[in-house]
């Protein structure tokens, strides 16, 4: 077996080193608000947390400085230390692999870059539905790069509006946050005709949201 081969199978089974090179590499985006240690210890608590509902953790050691990141920034935002340029949404249903990503990926899309869009699960799995990925396409939204969130204070201190979808009550109330909860079916198990149906009507409500935040959607 080659020395590359060896440290290959190295990192899949102790990831630490893997995950404390992209905290030094991630650190360097922070420099100035978080400090080093700061930056590591989100990646390693991030890597736990999605850790805890994968199947697969090979591809973990990528997605957590993703989430790290996320994180770190939504938390510069929440203290004031980085400034918010568009209104922050966060989506949030039970499992993060239906609902909350097409109400993310549509108001995105529609958006164009005048809202900016966050989506978590208050228990997320490990994939995104498929179903909903094939009904996102077809809209010619690809969702390929997504994956599911834990629910983090981070990201619910950051967001001016918080859209729940049923996930009951897990997102704290905090004074100038703007809560929505929408009464829309679950898209799991459910046929393609069926998971259409609810991308439309998630649609709609998230068409209304941008007026309501006073953005022009663009046209499909």
């Amino acid at each position: 077996m080659s020395q590359h081969s060896d440290r290959h199978q190295s990192e899949l089974l102790v990831p630490e080193a893997v995950l404390r090179r992209a905290a030094e590499h991630l650190a360097g985006r922070y420099t100035g608000i978080f400090s080093p240690e700061t930056v590591e210890r989100a990646v390693f608590e991030s890597y736990a947390a999605l850790r805890e509902t994968a199947t697969v953790h090979t591809h973990l050691s990528a997605l957590a400085p993703r989430l790290a990141a996320e994180r770190l920034t939504a938390r510069a935002q929440a203290d004031g230390v980085v400034a918010k340029t568009v209104p922050e949404v966060l989506f949030v249903c039970a499992h993060n692999t239906g609902r909350s990503q097409m109400a993310a990926a549509l108001l995105d899309h529609h958006g164009g870059g005048r809202v900016h869009v966050r989506s978590a699960g208050s228990a997320p799995t490990d994939r995104i539905d498929p179903t909903v990925l094939s009904v996102l396409a077809e809209r010619g939204i690809d969702l390929g790069a997504a994956y599911p969130k834990p629910l983090t204070d981070e990201v619910v201190a950051a967001a001016d509006v918080v859209v729940t979808m049923g996930c009951g009550d897990a997102c704290a109330v905090r004074p100038g946050t703007r809560y929505f909860d929408w009464a829309v079916a679950d898209p799991e198990g459910q046929s393609p005709q069926m998971v259409r149906a609810i991308r439309d009507e998630i649609d709609v409500r998230v068409r209304a949201l941008l007026s309501d935040l006073n953005t022009a959607p663009r046209t499909l």
